[in-house]
């Protein structure tokens, strides 16, 4: 069983920057890939970034690569999400999730473990 508390949330002028940090409690967080998602309001939740156990392997959404970096610290529990040259459409609550024993992924339903979500407003 794995916990996951997001924070680092708030409002920001666009082009401006946030880290998120997601912090997880359990004894086997560094097999877990980790991965942060987003949803606007009466929009789906999409995929943002995920990170491989190691850290050695990232993947990104279109629409953030280049200004998103996502990072995890094994030895704190806690996995980053870096995010630079915010525009107003990166607008949403932010979660972050976990998938145990597994490959990196960018669909939501494949993570077996999730946040409460912290809210990220960018305005113009």
């Amino acid at each position: 069983q794995v916990q996951l508390v997001e924070s680092g949330g708030g409002l920001v002028q666009a082009g401006g920057s946030l880290r998120l940090s997601c912090a997880a409690s359990g004894r086997t967080f560094s097999r877990h890939v980790m991965g942060w998602f987003r949803q606007a309001p009466g929009k789906e939740r999409d995929f943002v970034a995920t990170i491989s156990w190691s850290g050695s392997s990232t993947y990104y959404a279109d629409s953030v690569k280049g200004r998103f970096t996502i990072s995890r610290d094994n030895a704190k529990n806690t996995v980053y999400l870096q995010m630079n040259s915010l525009k107003p459409e990166d607008t949403a609550v932010y979660y972050c999730a976990a998938r145990a024993w597994s490959g990196t992924s960018t669909r939501a339903y494949e993570y077996d473990y999730w946040g409460q979500g912290t809210q990220v407003t960018v305005s113009s």
